[in-house]
């Protein structure tokens, strides 16, 4: 089953990201792999429309607007649209303004899977394309590649999903958060090595749910982390304490 990532995981991870710069911005042309074979297909990584595009985790300006007249709750939920009658074009609007919303883009993907199709009616571009567009927007937000990877291993294409994840570990860094979630989309694949590098790392890094382990342990693949990692965590979670007192 696809652990997608829930709405408070979502709220814990924007307000970490906060506290990092964004590393990338609207890209050369050619600095991008694969820009030639999506375009062939397409996909247009670098159109713009009207106003934007605004970082969905640092550029808040403009959120409320946009979540207050598009995507709101019943337009989330796939229950109806605020401009039109269905949901499609609210949600189109709101990724056009941020290519990267973490919530409108849980909800194209199940809105892909209740019509059954990988390019839903009334919006201008495929699913895929719209993944696309948010990873060449903002190559380092680890959150679109970890739903992107369920999308794309959710269609039967594990390379690609496997793909996906190993460039958001490489960008995770020093976010525990992060590498628990890429640990949970390695599960998913049945890649369990890798789903334990990183739980271990996110462990070391102090982030300690539960969750990943379990989920190891229940297929036989958990191991524990080296002593040193332990000791690193013990470190990181002392750390902010010390700050405190001093």
């Amino acid at each position: 089953m696809c652990s997608m990532i829930s709405a408070p995981a979502l709220r814990t991870a924007t307000s970490s990201a906060r506290r990092l710069a964004a590393l990338l911005c609207w890209a050369p042309l050619l600095a991008i792999p694969g820009l030639v074979q999506a375009q062939a297909q397409g996909c247009d990584l670098t159109a713009r429309h009207g106003a934007g595009p605004f970082d969905y985790r640092y550029e808040h300006q403009m959120l409320p607007i946009v979540e207050l007249r598009h995507f709101t709750p019943k337009v989330e939920a796939l229950l109806a649209g605020e401009s039109t009658s269905r949901p499609a074009p609210d949600i189109d609007y709101t990724l056009n303004k941020f290519p990267n919303h973490h919530r409108a883009l849980i909800s194209l993907i199940k809105l892909g899977q209740k019509m059954k199709t990988h390019h839903v009616d009334g919006m201008r571009y495929s699913i895929e394309c719209f993944f696309d567009r948010a990873v060449y927007f903002r190559a380092d937000d680890t959150i679109v590649r970890v739903l992107y990877s369920q999308y794309l291993g959710n269609a039967g294409r594990q390379a690609d999903a496997i793909r996906q994840l190993e460039l958001a570990a490489k960008r995770a860094a020093d976010s525990g958060f992060s590498h628990f979630n890429i640990g949970m989309g390695f599960f998913d694949l049945k890649e369990y090595e890798q789903a334990l590098q990183q739980a271990h790392e996110a462990i070391r890094l102090g982030f300690e749910r539960p969750e990943l382990m379990d989920r190891l342990k229940s297929v036989g693949k958990w191991q524990d982390p080296p002593a040193n990692a332990a000791e690193s965590a013990a470190s990181a979670a002392s750390a902010p304490a010390s700050a405190a007192s001093q």
